[in-house]
């Protein structure tokens, strides 16, 4: 379809979000192009749980089908205790609910792919060293050959170390904080009898969350500590196994043999950021980490790039005045995404409570809870589960995948 828009959008980054708000605009009619630093888009393995909120526009870009595909749908969310595996409660998913498991690199490549078909032109090796947005609200890059490009408008969809944050920001943001946790994420083997659920493993000062991706041929393990020593924050570091190993070197024998399984190790540290007070400046604005970045104790961050760039897409395809748009776009996601973020922060020290009253209280709580009202804790989520960005009537399996 060719352009119907007068000016052309840039979007740096080639991640979940940059990706997404490229396809959406394309379909309505803009052209867009995504700058990528990286010289390929690929992904490192790591998995990713997709909730309604954020199935729900990946089927409305028509992409339905494609996610079935590249992912598994989740039966329930487990909470167990982390020394003996007990099941301590079950949030049994609805059927036909759009709870899914996936592999990051899987949901990137189709991403890719229907960015490519909606006709987004892609850049890769371009690696913008910062932005200036000038006194009419023109973005400028300076890339760090030292070329220049002038945008029509510029959206920032790159990351934790956003180079656009930087220029929309009015004031120095504040500095990201250690929050004394870290964690391991490693890919191991999986039984393909597994059951399609995501398990957490709660002890004291740590847990660990685990499933099944790719037809359930691999397993996704992630393993959160408590420590006072600083860890980097990033996702490439690598870290030996045995270390993960000792740490829960007491938990439950499925979970230790996962660890025994385990080759690559990443670890990195955990960091609260702020959200971003502003998103835009003249025209330009960020979204997803960028925006937002978040703890990941509510397998949210991917959900929330998803909201943000169909959002920003319907917003541009409104006909006021372009900041006017960026304006109405930020109001309506800023309320939403600190409350996420803010649960995220709280959620970790659920699974953390050490051994004594306050713990078995809890524990015993949650398994009455579990055998008498076994709908209730979902049903407390219905905030974040039910939001729809779209307008599309029903589950996101009832939406046409086109």
């Amino acid at each position: 379809m060719p352009p119907s828009h007068p000016f052309q959008i840039t979007v740096l980054g080639a991640g979940i979000a940059g990706l997404t708000v490229a396809i959406a605009l394309a379909q309505r009619g803009f052209s867009v192009t995504v700058l990528e630093r990286a010289e390929e888009i690929s992904e490192v393995g790591a998995g990713l749980q997709i909730s309604p909120n954020g199935a729900r526009v990946l089927y409305a870009l028509g992409l339905g089908q494609d996610l079935e595909d590249n992912s598994i749908r989740s039966q329930a969310v487990v909470l167990r205790d982390g020394f003996d595996g007990r099941e301590v409660l079950r949030m049994a998913m609805p059927d036909g609910t759009g709870f899914y498991l996936a592999h990051r690199a899987d949901l990137i490549k189709l991403l890719l792919n229907a960015a490519r078909k909606a006709g987004v032109t892609i850049q890769l090796l371009q690696h913008v060293s910062n932005v200036e947005i000038e006194a009419d609200g023109t973005p400028l890059l300076r890339m760090i050959t030292g070329a220049q490009l002038r945008c029509d408008m510029l959206i920032g969809a790159d990351g934790l170390h956003s180079v656009v944050r930087k220029a929309v920001q009015s004031q120095t943001p504040e500095q990201p904080f250690f929050t004394h946790q870290v964690a391991w994420r490693m890919i191991v083997p999986c039984n393909p009898d597994t059951p399609p659920e995501a398990n957490v493993y709660m002890g004291p000062g740590r847990h660990v969350v685990s499933y099944p991706m790719r037809d359930r041929t691999i397993r996704n393990v992630v393993a959160v500590e408590e420590r006072d020593r600083w860890a980097e924050e990033g996702w490439t570091f690598k870290d030996e196994p045995t270390r993960v190993q000792r740490a829960f070197s007491g938990f439950a024998p499925e979970v230790r043999s996962w660890f025994g399984d385990a080759r690559d190790v990443y670890l990195w540290g955990l960091f609260r950021h702020e959200v971003a007070q502003l998103w835009f400046k003249g025209r330009a604005i960020i979204i997803g980490d960028a925006a937002h970045p978040t703890l990941p104790f509510m397998a949210q961050g991917a959900n929330m790039a998803l909201e943000d760039a169909y959002l920003l897409a319907e917003a541009m395809g409104s006909d006021q005045d372009i900041e006017d748009r960026l304006a109405g776009f930020q109001a309506a996601r800023l309320p939403r995404v600190r409350r996420i973020v803010n649960a995220s922060t709280k959620n970790a020290k659920a699974y953390h409570l050490r051994p004594g009253l306050v713990r078995s209280t809890a524990h015993t709580g949650l398994s009455l809870i579990n055998k008498y009202k076994p709908d209730m804790m979902l049903k407390r989520y219905d905030w974040l589960y039910d939001y729809d960005v779209t307008g599309a009537p029903g589950d996101p399996k009832d939406t046409p995948s086109a």
